[in-house]
């Protein structure tokens, strides 16, 4: 995945950065967590001991020096030994991030690991996950112990009655694993509420890393008019709405809108999604891509779908919590919660997953004026719509509704809006 450039960045600059998102996910408390990178001299920069999370500066981050002399205006934190380990044992890791988010601290305190084939792409963005037994927080003894678990390839580790570590090549490298395993974990979680999680067979996975978008020819001169750009300007600001909101991770998700007939623009397929940039958004125009980028995966079929259906003018296909939970245990999402559920919503079927492959028609025979959403089994859900704007809506409100569906498991029996009542609102709305 392209990533942003922090060539340039110094290694403050960058741990302020991730710490700041992180803090702000809710991934992290005032207190917790910890980031670091290794810079080319074997110098260590590390967050501060009891400095708040929420207003960390660049001039707050402290660092070691490699022979062991201590710079900054705080104590680096009090878990930096481990940090020295994993750096000893795996020189190719640059950077690291140690946190408490909870969906994996439920995993370290009931002792196990989430598994990542719950979702198509965490199998090859997290790796193995590996388990440390545990140790006093800040101890050599704690070093150690997680030290073994990289030295036996795992770049991502559950820590047990703690939290989680990770390492990455870079900074962003770790942050996407990071991000991604405490999403994995809250899809588990979630779907036991409402029902029985399935996992994707390894087959399944390989199935998926091979859809590589089918290499539409270039175009040989590209034209960007002022009602091109304001699409992407209105993509970019959709996708970055919706990693804020928590409706989309970095490492999956897809969002495009119709421009002129056929043609659209789409999101690419190797960029984080909270960095896309307008400069990053493909166009597709008469079945030909713009020079030089990577459209999404999905390209075939937000292309098939705009060709069906004149009324669509934008889609979204993305991964959020409680969707999720549906999408993992298969179970029907009922949106006869409130009116505008309904109203919204209409039916949000279930397909396979793989149903949004290149040449699949499932997925094209069902989404219609009255099936404006799919839920795609072990995957993602997907999200047509006219307006931009009102598509993302949409998708608010399902997922919305899925949130209520799965909170109130715990309070009893759904009591759905009746038929009749279903029929009064189709008359007002919909009629």
């Amino acid at each position: 995945m392209k990533k942003l450039d922090t060539s340039l960045m110094h290694p403050r600059d960058q741990i302020t950065m991730i710490i700041d998102k992180i803090y702000r996910s809710g991934l992290t408390t005032t207190s917790g967590g910890n980031v670091s990178i290794i810079d080319e001299n074997g110098d260590i920069w590390v967050t501060p001991s009891a400095v708040d999370k929420g207003s960390l500066r660049a001039s707050d981050i402290m660092v070691v020096r490699k022979d062991g002399t201590i710079e900054g205006r705080h104590k680096p934190s009090s878990e930096y030994p481990f940090h020295r380990a994993i750096y000893e044992s795996r020189p190719e890791i640059k950077a690291i991030i140690h946190a408490h988010p909870p969906a994996l601290v439920s995993f370290s305190i009931v002792r196990q690991i989430p598994d990542t084939n719950i979702i198509p792409q965490a199998k090859h963005i997290c790796g193995d996950i590996g388990y440390a037994t545990y140790e006093v927080p800040g101890s050599n003894e704690l070093g150690k112990v997680i030290a073994r678990e990289f030295d036996k390839g795992f770049s991502a580790v559950i820590m047990e009655n703690h939290g989680t570590v990770v390492g990455g090549s870079d900074l962003l490298d770790a942050f996407q694993r990071f991000e991604t395993l405490e999403f994995c974990g809250r899809t588990i979680i979630y779907g036991n509420t409402i029902g029985t999680p399935n996992y994707l067979a390894h087959e399944q996975i390989e199935e998926f890393e091979n859809q590589i978008p089918r290499l539409l020819p270039e175009m040989e001169q590209v034209e960007h008019p002022s009602d091109e750009r304001a699409i992407r300007e209105e993509i970019k600001r959709i996708v970055h709405r919706a990693c804020d909101q928590g409706l989309m991770i970095s490492s999956y998700g897809t969002v495009s809108v119709r421009w002129r007939g056929n043609d659209f623009l789409i999101t690419p397929t190797d960029v984080a999604r909270w960095n896309i940039q307008n400069e990053d958004i493909v166009q597709i125009k008469n079945g030909k891509r713009e020079p030089g980028k990577l459209p999404s995966r999905a390209t075939w079929l937000h292309q098939e779908i705009y060709r069906r259906n004149p009324e669509v003018n934008s889609i979204i296909l993305t991964q959020s919590p409680h969707l999720m939970a549906y999408s993992v245990t298969h179970e029907k999402l009922n949106v006869r919660t409130i009116p505008e559920s309904w109203i919204f919503l209409q039916d949000v079927p279930n397909v396979p997953f793989g149903s949004h492959f290149a040449g699949e028609e499932t997925i094209l025979k069902l989404i219609s004026k009255d099936t404006p959403a799919v839920i795609i089994n072990n995957d993602s859900v997907l999200v047509t719509g006219d307006k931009l704007l009102g598509t993302f809506d949409r998708l608010e409100v399902a997922e919305f509704s899925a949130q209520s569906l799965t909170m109130g498991a715990s309070l009893g029996k759904l009591i759905p809006i009746n038929d009749n009542q279903v029929e009064a609102l189709r008359k007002k709305f919909l009629g």
